[in-house]
């Protein structure tokens, strides 16, 4: 495993400034690493064990970044639990916790430790294994497309008022939840922040104007509705809270990315249509298939 030395992780461990931390989990995991959880924890050389992990990432004293993968998953949930009510929480990780010092942080931090270097690569004789790095996300490709998602579940009020419901389209024959493609086009909120760990603005995403091919959004929903039957890698559905008695459920498979409301409408992007958000119309076949995904979708413990 990627990390492991000794060296590496008496390098990381020592004197590491905190700068923030994630969780690498079944039903909460970076959407930059993957589709899923196990290919997230790929990404990082990891062994996907149910109980996943925590990623505190931090700085050492010579300013280098690390990031330390440890076991103690309720350890972090506390810590970040704790920064998002703006409380003060000192994350220290026990020796015995840590699983792998990985060189580098796996997303962008765009926070630095006082009275440091500043952020830098690690020095290749300490660092073992493969210097962890952002991906790109200034062009359009998947890990922007699921910033992009995260980005519309966070921000769903936002998101959901620029659609008209009167201007779904109501096809004959085929699926009922074709979204209308007269919306007016319209810049929405750029892909921004997600994870807690302060990942920088890419390609602004948009609510899809214009005449768009409907094939897309066909294939996707047909995928999802396959999930229901062969279930995916676990991480590919997911169930987080929402108001009321809904649910806000993720999915993501090959190329494309869904978010919606169990009580609402949904949300699809697609690699292939850089930076377009494509609404979906609920209709009489939209509701049974995001019940039966959130039957069957992770949720946070």
């Amino acid at each position: 495993m990627a990390g492991t030395d000794e060296e590496a992780v008496a390098a990381a461990d020592d004197a590491l400034y905190v700068l923030t931390a994630v969780l690498l989990t079944p039903a909460q995991f970076p959407s930059v690493l993957g589709d899923d959880y196990p290919e997230a924890c790929a990404a990082l050389d990891l062994a996907p064990l149910a109980d996943g992990y925590g990623l505190v990432l931090g700085q050492d004293g010579e300013g280098a970044r690390w990031t330390v993968v440890i076991d103690d998953v309720s350890l972090v949930a506390v810590a970040i639990a704790s920064w998002d009510c703006g409380m003060e929480y000192d994350l220290s990780p026990n020796e015995r916790t840590v699983v792998a010092a990985l060189p580098g942080w796996p997303l962008a931090v765009a926070v630095a430790a006082p009275n440091v270097p500043a952020p830098h690569d690690p020095d290749p004789d300490v660092a073992d294994g493969p210097l962890l790095a952002p991906p790109d996300t200034s062009v359009w490709g998947p890990a922007q497309r699921r910033l992009g998602a995260d980005e519309i579940a966070l921000q769903w009020a936002t998101w959901r008022d620029q659609v008209n419901d009167a201007a779904f389209a109501t096809p004959s024959g085929g699926s009922d939840a074709a979204a209308s493609r007269d919306e007016g086009e319209g810049e929405g909120p750029s892909k921004g922040e997600s994870e807690g760990s302060g990942e920088g603005q890419g390609q602004e995403a948009k609510k899809s104007g214009g005449k768009v091919s409907h094939s897309g959004i066909q294939r996707v929903l047909a995928e999802a509705h396959a999930y229901v039957d062969a279930p995916p890698p676990l991480g590919r559905v997911r169930s987080s809270f929402a108001p009321g008695d809904a649910r806000t459920l993720r999915a993501d498979g090959p190329g494309w990315s869904l978010v919606a409301r169990t009580d609402d409408i949904a949300f699809v992007l697609l690699d292939d249509e850089p930076g377009e958000v494509l609404p979906v119309g609920r209709g009489p076949e939209l509701p049974g298939l995001l019940e039966a995904l959130d039957k069957m979708a992770v949720r946070p413990s």
